[in-house]
């Protein structure tokens, strides 16, 4: 595909790309700066692409990923945006203090279900509760992916089973 037919299905694409970052992120603001980012990874990417592929889905990958990675990094960040007219963005370090009393006795528990994995099992499930990608702890742990997807997976399944009770449809 020439740059020329690569822009031109790029740019056909826009309507479509502006409905579905707005469905990501629920604003119109941040809906544009996605579009310019995935704009951007298109451009800068645009050797990867192979002319069989659906093109749409590809650059539809590229919006969904940089939502996730944006979202992963600003969760990890902990960072709110302040609603002032200034509009910085502050680093909270306030909790939550509207808890209910079931809330905090299911949190301790959580905390103690957590407390209670084997510790090779439970640094794998902290780091990708943390954020961390699966290929990430893997590295960091020298183990395999698939040793972590299992320890995850694992770990998950043994706090179900201990807080069933606090589970409420």
């Amino acid at each position: 595909m020439t740059a020329i037919e690569f822009n031109y299905n790029l740019t056909g694409l826009q309507k479509y790309l502006e409905i579905f970052a707005r469905q990501l992120t629920g604003n119109e603001d941040d809906a544009k700066d996605l579009m310019q980012e995935t704009f951007l990874k298109a451009l800068i990417y645009r050797e990867k692409y192979v002319n069989n592929n659906n093109f749409k889905a590809w650059v539809s990958t590229i919006m969904k990923n940089i939502f996730i990675n944006n979202y992963r990094r600003n969760k990890r960040a902990k960072t709110f945006i302040d609603q002032t007219d200034n509009l910085y963005h502050i680093n909270s370090g306030a909790e939550d203090t509207s808890f209910n009393p079931l809330s905090i006795i299911a949190t301790k528990e959580l905390t103690k279900g957590i407390e209670s994995l084997d510790k090779d099992f439970r640094r794998a499930f902290d780091m990708y509760n943390e954020g961390y990608k699966y290929k990430e702890i893997a590295e960091e742990l020298n183990l395999t992916i698939g040793t972590v997807k299992s320890r995850i997976f694992y770990s998950r399944k043994k706090l179900m089973e201990n807080l069933k009770e606090y589970h409420y449809a």
